[in-house]
C-alpha cells in the first residue's frame, strides 16, 4: 500500500501489512502515548520524507481533523489506519519509492534513532522486536543474506527495494 498526502507536493508511505502499519504508527507516535497529534504527523513526515514532502501545520491539522472520528484532535491507531487507507488512492510510483524510503529508514535506525544508511542484522532485530517478532541476530543475518547482493552483510536501499518488490 502506498500513501500520498493531499498537498501540492506529494509524499508516500509504503505499507504492505498490518504489522508495517503498526510499526509506522509507532514511528509517528513520537511520545508513545498511543495517539498521533498534528505536530507529530507533520514532524515525522518532514523528518522521514524530507523537506520537499513536508506539510504545513495547517495541512497536518486538516489531515488529523479529517480522520479524527472521536473528535479528540488526535489519531488513534484505527483513525490513522483509515487516514492511510484514504490517502493511498492517489499514490503513484514516485510515492512508492518515497514510501520504501520511509520503511527503509525505520528498519535501518540505530539504537540512538539515527539513520545508519543500511539495514544491519542488529537494526533488523530491533525493528522486528518492536513488531513483536523476536529473532536473534543470527536469524536476522540469515534473512539479510537472501537479498544482500553485494555480500557486505547489510542491506542497502537498493537491495531493500528488491526485497520489498519480491514480497
Amino acid at each position: 500500500m502506498v500513501v500520498a498526502a493531499p498537498s501540492s507536493q506529494s509524499c508516500s508511505i509504503s505499507i504492505s501489512s498490518n504489522s508495517e502499519l503498526g510499526s509506522l504508527f509507532a514511528a509517528f507516535d513520537a511520545d508513545a502515548d498511543g495517539r498521533i497529534s498534528a505536530s507529530e504527523l507533520r514532524e515525522c513526515m518532514r523528518a522521514t520524507l524530507g523537506a520537499e514532502a513536508a506539510v504545513s501545520a495547517e495541512e497536518a491539522e486538516a489531515l488529523v481533523a479529517d480522520a479524527d472520528a472521536d473528535g479528540d484532535g488526535l489519531l488513534d491507531a484505527a483513525e490513522f489506519a483509515r487516514l492511510v487507507a484514504r490517502l493511498q488512492q492517489d499514490a503513484g510510483e514516485e510515492d512508492r519509492h518515497r514510501g520504501l524510503r520511509l520503511a527503509f529508514v525505520m528498519y535501518s535506525e540505530t539504537e540512538n534513532n539515527m539513520e545508519a544508511g543500511c539495514i544491519t542484522p542488529a537494526s533488523l532485530r530491533r525493528m522486528l522486536a518492536r513488531l513483536g517478532e523476536h529473532q536473534d541476530v543470527d536469524e536476522c543475518r540469515h534473512m539479510i543474506c537472501r537479498f544482500d547482493l553485494d555480500g557486505d552483510g547489510v542491506l542497502s536501499f537498493d537491495e531493500f527495494k528488491i526485497m520489498m518488490n519480491a514480497a
